[in-house]
């Protein structure tokens, strides 16, 4: 009997915990009713109507989103009202142009207490809806709201997405599954995920979209597939999120029967004129045009002999009537294996400043070679002022574990934009070259290669629903800090238990830090698996380019480690300004997060730790391991404050980071101390497993 009544018990709790137990599909949008009730009462004697007398779609969407969210976290319905009649205690939306908000950018918004009601006001309609989706955030959060008075503002005008996603549903470097896009159902069926992922969107402020991958099918430009583009802006459309499309330059060859795609040639600028014609006719908001043109295979100007330029200014002047835009990717680099990467861009670029149309930008990532877990700011930013230049940021880890690895990446976004180019004197951060302040562009552009994928909790690890949280937050204003975004994400995804939260706050913002360790320590760079970009291989010596392998970067010898890129080496540290040159140019006073990025350095040289470069290095390695395992413990020590589903699924996946730190530690200790032929320092201890079996693990691990 005592054993059936015990059994009843755990069948009980365990029905419980499946009633409660989150999946995180709601990602950061959960407004679940206000545990406190005080707080909760509160709330509700501010928030007993809603009332907007602007009936534009994105108004009453914002209209639709207070509804529920309100609804949700308060426990009662709440009214939409068509005439407020003198009613005090609810919420007014007005777009409006006056005083106070011609003060404000383009859909900046702001909400306060005004005659007893609360006022979100802006001079657009997606203003409202972002101020809408801000207020929500103040109560999902346990924040007061008496006497609210926020006033907010983008710092850019487009926040987008660009999506590397192919019809036939794969997604080029996606770790959560399949594309979103259901290209075979469209657009006859309309997912509920499609409206889902416009609402996230919406409520951290990202407004553009680009559908499909940068390596790009011609198919996309088909009648074919621009009714099934135009459904998805359909749907975008209320939550004020323009659609753009990734092109293939090689189009008017492939689909239209061109003899080439010379964008010289009156036939080739007719048909893209023609295309892009279709395309607005069908989707009158049509964002424009993302390219990537000679690049890692891709069709481009150059192929005629013409600039990137050229190329640019012709899919300009087709989207110019209808006030569309094109947005130029700068990730160019030949293959030379005499040559540095790290300068192939700018070599491009740099001479065509002031040449492209006005709604042209330049698409630039946040550093010189590939999303590493480190690099130095690109030389680009800075030396282009008379060209507005977009940032390109990734979300989804090709370079930081996949979707195995707790990775926070504010702080990544944040070290690039805090960095000084100097171009303009002393504080031309890179944050006002995008944003425009520092050339005095108006148009600006921030882009995050999308992290999402079919997967029920839309990002594989549920911990990298904060670096899309994070994107859009810091596309908004990129003033917030790593901290400020990470607690914001935690209490409306997580959990409000105030140590829980500093605990995991904590967490988040070492992993990063602790991830570079147990891979690219001191700016190694460049030595991850060739296929598909996971895991160590730092003796990869062959591959279809030269500047495909790692040996390519690393440059280890008996001597010592690093890319030289000072005047006695590439020289590619002269592409910056003098002041940013000083900080860099001497191996002994470079920061250690860049040392080996720029210098080629002695195993034996002793650094700012006090320890020589093999000690220090190695030491890294060790170290990032032990960290993962203190993640571990600072989870494990939070548990009773997370959902049970949530907090096993990233358990799970932070033992596989420890597998995955001890892979790379053994992998690259090993190989390198080929080269410095000296001992791990104490007090840790040598790899158990050979170099011979950590390259075996590799090999199969890159396997197809």
């Amino acid at each position: 009997m005592r054993y059936f009544k015990k059994l009843i018990i755990i069948l009980l709790l365990s029905v419980t915990q499946l009633a409660h137990a989150d999946d995180g599909y709601r990602l950061w949008l959960k407004f679940d009713l206000v545990a406190n009730i005080q707080q909760r009462n509160s709330y509700a004697q501010k928030c007993q109507f809603i009332y907007s007398d602007n009936q534009e779609v994105i108004t009453k969407t914002a209209q639709k989103e207070l509804q529920a969210g309100l609804s949700g976290l308060l426990g009662k319905k709440i009214l939409i009202l068509t005439n407020p009649a003198g009613k005090k205690g609810g919420i007014i939306l007005q777009v409006i142009q006056n005083e106070q908000t011609n003060q404000l950018a383009e859909d900046g918004f702001s909400i306060r207490e005004e005659n007893q009601n609360i006022v979100i006001r802006s001079r657009t309609a997606s203003g409202v809806l972002y101020g809408s989706f801000a207020f929500l955030r103040q109560l999902q959060s346990g924040s007061s709201i008496a006497q609210i008075n926020i006033t907010d503002s983008p710092k850019i005008k487009y926040r987008m997405l660009n999506h590397w996603d192919n019809p036939l549903g794969t997604i080029e470097r996606g770790y959560a599954g399949s594309s979103l896009w259901k290209w075979y159902e469209l657009p006859e069926v309309i997912d509920q995920r499609y409206i889902d992922y416009a609402r996230a969107n919406a409520s951290i402020g990202i407004n553009a979209v680009v559908l499909n991958n940068v390596n790009a099918s011609a198919r996309f430009l088909t009648k074919e597939y621009i009714v099934k583009v135009k459904a998805l802006a359909d749907v975008f459309r209320p939550y004020g999120i323009k659609v753009f499309l990734s092109l293939n330059f090689a189009a008017p060859k492939l689909l239209g029967g061109a003899k080439n795609s010379d964008p010289m040639a009156p036939e080739v600028r007719n048909w893209w004129k023609n295309v892009t014609k279709e395309i607005y006719a069908a989707i009158p908001d049509f964002g424009g045009y993302l390219v990537k043109a000679n690049s890692e295979g891709e069709p481009g100007p150059q192929d005629f002999g013409r600039t990137h330029a050229d190329g640019a200014n012709m899919l300009a002047e087709a989207v110019a009537p209808y006030k569309g835009i094109v947005i130029w990717r700068a990730f160019v680099y030949a293959a030379d294996p005499k040559g540095d990467r790290f300068k192939e861009a700018y070599k491009d670029f740099k001479p065509l400043d002031g040449t492209f149309a006005s709604n042209v930008l330049v698409q630039v990532k946040n550093g010189p070679i590939d999303f590493q877990s480190r690099e130095p700011f690109h030389p680009l930013f800075g030396a282009m002022p008379k060209t507005p230049l977009a940032m390109e940021f990734q979300l989804t880890q090709e370079y930081l574990g996949f979707s195995t690895n707790l990775v926070y990446e504010a702080p990544l976004f944040k070290e690039c934009l805090e960095s000084d180019t100097y171009s303009n004197g002393k504080g031309s951060t890179v944050a006002k070259i995008v944003d425009g302040s520092i050339d005095n562009h108006s148009l600006t552009a921030i882009a995050g290669v999308a992290n999402t994928g079919s997967d029920r909790n839309w990002t594989g690890h549920l911990m990298s629903q904060a670096n899309w949280y994070a994107f859009g937050r810091l596309a908004w204003n990129h003033s917030l800090s790593s901290e400020q975004i990470a607690s914001e994400w935690i209490k409306v995804s997580l959990t409000q238990e105030p140590k829980a939260v500093a605990t995991i706050q904590d967490l988040m913002m070492k992993s990063r830090e602790i991830y570079v360790d147990f891979t690219t320590p001191l700016g190694l760079h460049h030595v991850m698996g060739q296929n598909i970009h996971f895991g160590p291989e730092p003796w990869l010596e062959k591959s279809a380019r030269p500047d495909w392998t790692a040996i390519y970067y690393h440059r280890a010898d008996s001597v010592g480690l690093g890319f030289d890129r000072t005047a006695q080496g590439s020289n590619a540290l002269g592409l910056y300004a003098k002041e940013v040159q000083t900080q860099w140019g001497n191996p002994d006073t470079c920061p250690l997060p860049y040392l080996l990025w720029f210098h080629h350095v002695s195993w034996n040289k002793k650094l700012s730790s006090g320890k020589t470069l093999w000690n220090e290095f190695s030491s890294r390695y060790y170290a990032g391991v032990q960290s993962v395992e203190w993640m571990q413990k600072q989870w494990n020590s939070v548990q009773s404050s997370i959902d049970p589903q949530i907090f096993a699924d990233v358990s799970g996946r932070l033992a596989a980071q420890h597998r995955e730190a001890l892979n790379w530690r053994d992998a690259c200790v090993l190989y390198f101390q080929q080269y410095s032929k000296q001992a791990i320092p104490a007090p840790y201890q040598a790899p158990s497993r050979t170099l011979d079996e950590m390259k075996e693990i590799v090999r199969i691990y890159q396997l197809k």
